[in-house]
């Protein structure tokens, strides 16, 4: 590893709100089938130069005659300040002799860097959309394929030009009229676009961005596309002599991603990573000696620490992975749910941290392993859960929780293909907030929108209600909407109702758990001081997680019902647990008639008639349960079980009125169990111990010494047992060692 293999950028906050609300002003829509004039041929040179106003990408377009493609040079320059940077491309449009495909020589060394245009991202931003057009018109002719203007809007009563989509040629599908005619097909219903918007700052900004074609791509055919024709006669009208040569600026203003369909929705930030064109962790004077200093500080202090680094081929570090022993044995009592928190890496924090955390039995958060990444690419997230995976034995959770990072998303499938892979709903829900403008102050807004998402019991109902909170707050014209709505079934409740997410990301009254090191870590925390609190936060999560324990085992409820299945789970469940059990007690006395619907065998099918929060009729619902007679099985509709791990009032209405004394032991999960005794120690996989492999020693005797600690923090009296007992196994040990020297 060497110091300083990167240098931290900070992206510039736009200028002017990001939104604008749908009900602020009213726009006239037109679709265009052929693309807009005034198409520059654009060339690409780069100079790192220091800038106080962000990262700037500069186009330069010299429009003169030229025939073939362009031979780009690549110039580099020593930034003044590497926060921030500012990139010129030029385009001189002299003829060369190499005609041939687009590269970029480097003045220097004259090797090639490779393609010219970077992809499109949200958050890019341009001066004008002539300039926006020509950019992505010149990457569409580079990649190999052409554009069209799928649609624009203008503001009404006025020919101000305010957004547009454009789209690939590929686009859509031939009309009916359209496909008599002898022309040959080819469209392929492609979705690869960009939609540009005018925002506030008058620059014109990337709000939307499909990367992904569903179709080869040809350059040679491309070049006699409508666009690319365009784009070289208009450089042939504007030929002068090359004194008169018109120069324009086309300035690209980098800014950060619009996350209008929630942190990285999509190809956004893996496309963002190209472009700074990092595969190197990116670490500051003196952080490579702070991670050796953190390692071998838990080594020393932590048995069975884990770590793991990932370099390069030239010898320089990418990503590292860690993780200690009480994470790893928690794991087997825990892993069945696990979330992935991106939020430094989505958020452009100081530190590119990803925490892996669950939930223990207490509802508080457990940390199931650490990483630094230096992208968010599709590979480097495969690295990743690999490294993961061989700690926890070979063993994936049962469900995973990310954002909507779409490298992520396909690295899980990769890596978890069975898992049941889910989106964070309260990063979901804060997308849809943020995105919509002043509507999403609203209360109004709030309401419809939880009620939507939370108070719809049949599928249906969801999208009818989707579609109606659409039309009514004007959401609907939104891509990023109809994004969230197509990736509906991995976040609504109503789709997941056969996934067990142990109250983790789907509580209504707003209970999201928290990432682990939330209110710890901030943007501007460096590395030196992550090390130094990551110690003290854990030591914290374990000596509330020790009192919780005490708690639970001295804690005598005040018992509320008569009902039997109180008194039963009180002996059993933590005390959180327990107190989220008593609220469904409690509910059940809405739920004030049973009736039988359907039998079929052995299974009866009830509908289940609550009353509404005021305990009135007029809002009366009816939910629908499932009892199987013989395995004393309970479903209900709202699959309260599989979301929070234990049965909801409609399931106990059912379980009393078949005169079931107690809820059998299927439905009361080991994770929420006060008197199960959990052993924060690795398994070690077989009982057979090497006893030449000090290693396996090691990890037996530890393990069985951790038993004793265990048992010891019950009461004063196991201490004081517990500590007796290592003072004589202590002293036996040394009397061992004392005979075998004599």
């Amino acid at each position: 590893m060497e110091e300083g293999m990167g240098t931290s950028e900070q992206l510039p906050v736009g200028e002017g709100s990001d939104n604008e609300a749908a009900s602020e002003e009213v726009f006239d829509i037109t679709c265009n089938g052929t693309e807009s004039d005034g198409d520059q041929v654009l060339n690409i040179e780069a100079n790192e130069l220091g800038t106080t106003a962000g990262q700037i990408l500069e186009f330069e377009s010299h429009e003169a005659e030229k025939n073939c493609e362009h031979v780009l040079n690549f110039e580099s320059g020593v930034p003044r300040d590497n926060s921030h940077r500012l990139s010129e491309f030029h385009s001189n449009g002299l003829e060369d002799p190499r005609c041939g495909d687009t590269a970029i020589n480097d003045c220097h060394t004259g090797s090639s860097l490779g393609k010219s245009y970077p992809p499109p991202v949200v958050g890019m931003e341009f001066e004008s959309y002539e300039d926006a057009y020509n950019y992505y018109n010149c990457y569409a002719k580079e990649l190999g394929f052409a554009i069209r203007v799928k649609s624009s809007w203008t503001k009404r009563n006025s020919k101000e030009k305010r957004g547009a989509v454009l789209c690939c040629n590929c686009e859509g599908f031939k009309t009916m009229k359209e496909a008599n005619s002898r022309r040959k097909e080819t469209r392929t219903g492609c979705l690869a676009m960009v939609r540009l918007r005018l925002v506030e700052s008058n620059r014109w900004r990337v709000d939307e961005v499909k990367l992904e074609h569903n179709h080869l791509f040809d350059p040679e055919r491309v070049q006699n596309s409508k666009s690319h024709k365009k784009m070289d006669a208009g450089v042939k009208r504007k030929l002068e002599p090359a004194v008169d040569v018109e120069v324009r600026t086309i300035k690209l203003y980098r800014t950060p991603a619009v996350e209008t369909s929630g942190e990285g929705s999509s190809d956004e930030r893996a496309a963002s990573s190209q472009i700074d064109g990092s595969t190197r962790l990116k670490l500051k004077e003196g952080d490579t000696q702070v991670i050796y200093n953190f390692f071998c500080r838990m080594q020393l202090t932590k048995p069975n620490f884990f770590y793991i680094m990932d370099f390069d081929d030239e010898g320089y570090l990418k990503n590292v992975f860690w993780i200690d022993s009480r994470s790893r044995a928690a794991y087997a009592y825990f892993g069945d749910v696990v979330v992935v928190d991106t939020t430094c890496l989505s958020k452009k924090y100081d530190i590119p941290l990803l925490a892996f955390f669950g939930l223990n039995h207490h509802k508080e958060t457990l940390l199931l392993g650490c990483s630094l990444l230096a992208d968010e690419s599709f590979e480097t997230y495969v690295w990743l859960l690999r490294a993961w995976l061989s700690c926890m034995s070979g063993r994936p959770p049962q469900t995973i929780i990310t954002d909507r990072c779409k490298a992520l998303q396909n690295a899980i499938s990769e890596i978890f293909p069975r898992a049941n892979h889910r989106l964070n709903l309260s990063i979901i829900l804060d997308s849809i907030v943020n995105s919509v403008g002043e509507v999403g102050e609203s209360e109004v807004f709030h309401e419809v929108l939880y009620n939507t998402v939370y108070g719809s019991l049949k599928i249906d109902e969801f999208e009818v209600a989707w579609e109606e909170m659409a039309q009514r707050f004007g959401c609907g014209g939104y891509g990023w909407f109809q994004s969230l709505y197509d990736d509906r079934e991995r976040w609504a409740p109503i789709y997941m109702k056969d996934t067990f997410l142990a109250g983790i990301s789907i509580d209504q009254n707003g209970e999201f758990m928290c990432p682990f090191f939330d209110g710890f870590v901030h943007k501007e925390t460096n590395l030196r001081e992550f090390f130094d609190i990551y110690d003290f936060v854990l030591q914290k999560n374990h000596q509330k997680e020790v009192v919780c324990d005490l708690d639970s085992k001295e804690f005598s409820p005040v018992l509320r019902t008569r009902c039997n299945y109180e008194l039963q789970l009180s002996k059993l469940y933590t005390k959180e647990i327990f107190l989220k059990f008593q609220e469904e007690m409690d509910l059940m006395s809405n739920c004030s008639g049973i009736a039988q619907i359907h039998t079929n065998g052995p299974i009866i099918t009830y509908m289940v008639k609550e009353r509404g929060v005021q305990g009135d009729m007029s809002d009366a619902r009816d939910v629908e349960v499932t009892y199987d007679k013989i395995g004393v099985e309970v479903r209900c509709m709202c699959s309260c079980f599989n979301f929070r791990g234990y049965l909801c009032r409609h399931a106990l209405s059912v379980l009393n009125y078949n005169g079931i004394e107690e809820i059998p032991n299927h439905y009361i999960l080991t994770r929420w169990r006060k008197d199960f005794k959990r052993l924060y120690a690795p398994e070690l996989g077989s009982s057979n111990i090497d006893i030449s492999n000090p290693v396996q020693l090691f990890d037996h005797l530890h393990r069985r010494a951790m038993q004793v600690v265990d048992e010891g923090m019950v009461s004063q009296h196991h201490y004081m047992v517990a500590w007796q007992a290592f003072k004589e196994s202590l002293n036996k040990v040394r009397l061992a060692a004392d005979k075998r020297v004599s």
